[in-house]
């Protein structure tokens, strides 16, 4: 997954997701090589379902060192946008999408997992349709499945969570 825009994260986001990339490409690879090393030893590697589980383990593993690392690349920490109206990341809308009305974080799941309010990516079609939108603004994308959406923006407001 390669990210190409900016993700907005709070200082404490950054910290804990760089910790995370620090620990799995460190420690983490380390113990990922033990258990690899330790399931080559049982032998024949083809019927050896722990040496295919860490591999597996580690594959996965190094799939979250790469998005950790694009994510942090372009990552854009500090405060929330300033309280100026135009959609970006880092500001909550609420919107009528399709008729029905909505409230989301633009922005990235990965900055604040614990959230109990949707988060929408810049890079997601409905994000992309609304990145320098403001309140009144009536937009439409066209959905993954094919079907053109209509929202009117309502409320636009930085995040502060």
């Amino acid at each position: 997954m390669t990210q190409t825009s900016t993700t907005w994260l709070t200082q404490e986001a950054y910290n804990r997701l760089k910790a995370e990339l620090e620990h799995l490409s460190g420690p983490g690879r380390t113990e990922i090589a033990e258990k690899i090393d330790a399931a080559r030893q049982e032998g024949d590697l083809k019927e050896n379902g722990g040496y295919h589980a860490a591999r597996e383990e580690q594959a996965k593993q190094e799939a979250r060192i790469n998005q950790l690392t694009e994510l942090l690349r372009h990552a854009h920490v500090g405060e929330a946008p300033p309280d100026d109206g135009i959609i970006e990341s880092g500001m909550v809308v609420t919107a009528t999408i399709a008729g029905r009305e909505r409230t989301f974080l633009l922005g990235s799941r990965e900055g604040a997992p614990e959230l109990e309010i949707d988060v929408y990516s810049e890079s997601s079609p409905l994000g992309a349709a609304l990145v320098g939108k403001k309140a009144g603004d009536t937009v439409s994308y066209v959905a993954p499945n094919g079907a053109s959406i209509e929202v009117k923006v309502g409320d636009v407001k930085p995040f502060q969570g």
